[in-house]
């Protein structure tokens, strides 16, 4: 092909190579400029062009690639590809299901020639029909018919489908969930809604459901029920993740002669999957994450298995490189959160607001070390490396605000203070950042609570692993501080009263993290003359405090 700027006289037949005004008219790039076509130039007052003219044994653009994408489209590959235009042609899955693909080859074909390209969708994606998997572009208007003719090879010689649209393909599928007394039935009835809609995104009807008790004996007669209704697929989600090989659903799997083939994989959220079989039916043990609907390493076996792909050991083990979906925005799957931009933007709110009636004085401000105990609360958070502090004040505002002076923190006042803790709950809240994803509430009353202890709270938060509400917990009862994923704003917001956010976290058990915490931190407050000598003797007694 010969590409070079013209005159004009010497353009006709010729490819135009740059969109080009011709009076009122606009003649595009890429088309064959006729009789007409150079009369309007001329008369536009246009001398030379840039063009390209065809040699012999040049291939146009559409052609070739429409010549490489009829070796690629199939009905048994669940492919079918659009018209050629401007020299593509994109591929497209006629059916729901997995994309298989052979890596090398597109490598080796994307390296015939650089007029040559296909890119496509990763390998095992998640593809609807109608859904683009794959694009052919020929970069320049020609390619010499050599060049096409070694792609062509490339494709023809390997002997299997370069591409191929795996279709899901229906299944029974048994759901056995374990119970715990700790687990609420809402946790489980929502976790049989959720799998519902992840198995319909995969062709499936809904699965028979089971329940018995976190004990192998019940889940080896559950396991054996599914089998003895001709489940082809049977999917464990345990009240207690599985934490070992010897755990309670591994070996109920092994007690009925089933094999682990493979326990935990290198992608979070979902890295405490358990792939097994009982002779010809896969069984899988899901993590927790499988609760909500967002995307998890178990969504991809699961595809993989209902779109009749083989998965093994080492299949899992190289999902790892692309597999920190807890990081990533968008997926084929909907999920709840927000595009994080590194870490996840938290924000501790410190409530100062209370009237100290049982204390008879700001406990706020009484002496703690030589600083104002609220003054440690704020500096504990600090410590623990939360950068966004905002103290609501109320009662004696001024006097709070002044010993906060030094603290670098926001200080917002709850005029309506006096009706209750929502009121200073809900100024708070307004005075977060917009792009806050999470707010952590302290009580400034509990100074024992440590630089540590918070830090442990935000470490377990990850909304995308189902850890939206993090609370601390010490002899099965939980404390202070409380974090909530941004998800819960709207509702506090809407708290009255005297009350905190307790009856939220009663209604959305199923993302609530615990972290152990001693209970001298989390349950101490300073609310009157006696716990506050009684914090005082406990903190001398342990040799902390002033020298």
């Amino acid at each position: 092909m010969i590409f070079a700027e013209r005159p004009l006289a010497e353009c006709r037949g010729a490819i135009l190579a740059h969109n080009q005004r011709a009076g009122a008219d606009m003649l595009r790039k890429g088309r064959v400029l006729d009789d007409a076509d150079i009369r309007r130039l001329a008369a536009a007052g246009v001398t030379q062009l840039t063009v390209a003219r065809l040699e012999a044994g040049d291939v146009r653009e559409d052609e070739a690639a429409q010549t490489i994408a009829a070796l690629l489209q199939a009905a048994q590959y669940a492919l079918a590809s659009d018209p050629p235009f401007t020299g593509r042609v994109n591929l497209r899955a006629t059916a729901d299901g997995v994309l298989d693909l052979d890596a090398g080859t597109i490598d080796a074909l994307n390296a015939v020639d650089e007029s040559i390209t296909i890119a496509t969708l990763p390998r095992f994606a998640a593809v609807k029909a109608g859904q683009m998997v794959a694009t052919i572009k020929i970069i320049p208007y020609a390619v010499p018919q050599d060049v096409l003719a070694r792609a062509v090879a490339v494709v023809s010689g390997i002997g299997r489908p370069l591409l191929a649209v795996h279709p899901y393909q229906q299944r029974r599928i048994a759901l056995i969930q374990t119970e715990l007394g700790s687990l609420k039935p809402g946790i489980l009835t929502k976790t049989e809604l959720v799998m519902t809609e992840r198995l319909a995104a995969m062709g499936q009807a809904a699965a028979a459901h089971q329940r018995c008790p976190h004990q192998v004996a019940p889940l080896q007669q559950a396991m054996a029920d599914a089998l003895a209704g001709n489940a082809e697929m049977i999917l464990l989600v345990g009240a207690s993740a599985i934490s070992d090989r010897r755990d309670v659903i591994p070996a109920a799997i092994t007690a009925l002669g089933g094999e682990i083939e493979h326990f935990g994989m290198p992608v979070d959220p979902g890295n405490l999957l358990l792939l097994a079989r009982i002779g010809r039916v896969p069984v899988l043990g899901l993590p927790g994450c499988v609760r909500t609907p967002k995307l998890n390493g178990c969504d991809w076996v699961m595809q993989r298995l209902l779109a009749g792909l083989p998965v093994t050991g080492s299949d899992i083990r190289a999902m790892g490189i692309g597999g920190l979906l807890a990081e990533i925005p968008s997926r084929p799957q909907p999920r709840e959160g927000r595009a994080p931009s590194g870490r996840a933007r938290i924000v501790a709110l410190v409530l100062a607001a209370g009237r100290s009636s049982r204390m008879g004085s700001n406990k706020l401000l009484l002496d703690l070390d030589g600083r104002p105990i609220v003054a440690h609360v704020v500096a504990e958070a600090a410590a623990a490396g939360i950068a966004d502090i905002v103290v609501v004040t109320g009662h004696q505002a001024g006097k709070v605000k002044a010993a906060l002076a030094d603290a670098g923190v926001r200080i917002v006042e709850a005029r309506d203070y006096a009706t209750g803790m929502a009121a200073s709950l809900k100024a708070g809240l307004k005075a977060l950042p917009a792009d806050a994803d999470a707010v952590l509430i302290l009580l400034g009353d509990m100074p024992q609570v440590s630089a540590g202890l918070i830090r442990a709270i935000v470490a377990a938060y990850s909304p995308l692993e189902g850890r939206a509400i993090v609370l601390p917990v010490a002899d099965g009862k939980r404390g202070n501080p409380a974090l909530f994923d941004r998800r819960f704003f709207a509702e506090m917001l809407a708290l009255e009263g005297d009350i905190g956010a307790r009856h939220i976290i009663a209604a959305n058990g199923e993302v609530v993290a615990e972290v152990p915490a001693d209970p001298g931190q989390i349950f101490v407050d300073v609310d009157t003359p006696e716990a506050y000598q009684a914090m005082l003797a406990a903190r001398a007694a342990r040799g902390e405090g002033a020298a």
